[in-house]
């Protein structure tokens, strides 16, 4: 049976961390990993975590299942912290799931159940792992106009005439915030206008929003979702704690459905629990418990808080020291993007011609279609990205 299997293409981000692994310069720099790092390169536990954890540890007393769908007080605490008073969670069926990326597989799961054969829309570029995941589910899909490489920004006009063809029943797959792999974010009024033509078409949307806190700010990110939530009568939400509580390898995520009425909020919510028992049965505890007595601690989230800020605003410092850096070697302002682009990634414009040459002279490496961590830099590295740029010809 087993010699009956095919390779399956290797993971390009995967492989690039290998490669930088093997690289035996020592003034490399990984830019390719999608994991935040400190300026001393450490990805580190937060403050908050670290005195969450030790209470757990001093106060709890099983460590039996907590139920198919998680502990709900878990559900409603991340729950309340994305969509604030946007909508009555009388409405809301919600799971926990094993990181962000599992609460994206229910998801499509959970579309591909309630509507066989719907098409899902992504964004043009997308997270690589978004069209994995459909073309493994075998989902019809179509992608949508979203960044322009000239411009570096949004190209709205294309995505409205893209999502103008979408099909009643059909859903959208939208970043929250902090696009990824762009870093190039709707305008509240361009949020609106999304809104305004998914409620037309009959189109549902799914949010993933991974990277709240990264970017204006925690209510600020989340202004979109809280919009469409506001505004439209049904939605999927993907979200994920790996970012901004740091905590990557408990896999922490939450899969919520905001429904029309409290009826199809309960069908919903079997229907979740149901995909949760075939594909992994339990969530795992661990993550979710930390978010939960964060977040429901007024000292822990306002230390967990405080902290996040100092990651948003350290990267911002970052891509404003970035651009200038580029502005003067460059003598050009085509790099002021980087300031004006949000969360951890930004698409830089190399070719990859250009990503091999920063990889094979500088012993900088970012992934092949110029996607690059700014969380990778720190102040001293940032100068020598920029003359590295530059040398290449980007």
């Amino acid at each position: 049976m087993l010699e009956n299997l095919k390779d399956q293409p290797a993971d390009k981000i995967l492989a690039l961390m290998q490669a930088f692994r093997d690289d035996p310069r020592d003034d490399k720099i990984d830019l390719g990993v999608g994991v935040y790092r400190n300026a001393a390169g450490v990805t580190p536990v937060m403050r908050a975590v670290k005195a969450a954890e030790k209470r757990i540890w001093e106060t709890q007393e099983t460590k039996a299942y907590t139920g198919l769908a998680g502990d709900p007080a878990y559900a409603r605490a991340l729950g309340g912290m994305i969509l604030g008073d946007a909508a009555d969670w009388d409405r809301l069926a919600a799971v926990a799931t094993p990181g962000g990326t599992g609460a994206i597989r229910q998801g499509l799961e959970l579309i591909g159940m309630a509507a066989p054969g719907a098409t899902v829309w992504v964004s043009a570029p997308t997270w690589p792992n978004h069209l994995s995941i459909l073309r493994h589910l075998n989902m019809p899909m179509r992608d949508y106009h979203y960044f322009d490489d000239a411009t570096r920004e949004v190209d709205f006009d294309g995505m409205l005439a893209d999502l103008a063809k979408v099909g009643r029943g059909d859903a959208v797959l939208l970043h929250g915030c902090c696009h990824n792999p762009t870093g190039a974010n709707l305008t509240a009024e361009q949020w609106a206008q999304v809104a305004d033509l998914l409620a037309e078409k009959g189109a549902m949307p799914f949010i993933d929003i991974a990277y709240q806190g990264f970017g204006d700010g925690l209510d600020a990110d989340a202004a979109g979702v809280r919009l469409l939530a506001g505004r439209l009568p049904q939605m999927l939400i993907a979200a994920s704690c790996s970012k901004n509580f740091g905590i990557y390898r408990e896999r922490t995520g939450l899969l919520m459905a905001l429904a029309e009425d409290a009826g199809q909020k309960a069908l919903a919510q079997t229907n979740l629990a149901h995909l949760n028992r075939q594909n992994f049965s339990f969530p795992p505890d661990h993550g979710a418990r930390l978010v939960q007595t964060i977040l429901g601690d007024a000292d822990l989230r306002a230390d967990w808080m405080a902290e996040l800020e100092d990651v948003r605003t350290g990267m911002l410092d970052l891509r404003r020291q970035l651009a200038d850096e580029l502005r003067q070697r460059s003598n050009s302002d085509r790099f002021d993007f980087l300031a004006r682009h949000r969360g951890m990634f930004s698409r830089l414009g190399a070719t990859p011609a250009q990503v091999e040459a920063l990889r094979r002279d500088h012993g900088i490496y970012m992934v092949g279609d110029s996607r690059m961590n700014i969380a990778g830099l720190n102040a001293q590295t940032v100068p020598v990205l920029a003359r590295a740029i530059v040398d290449v010809g980007v």
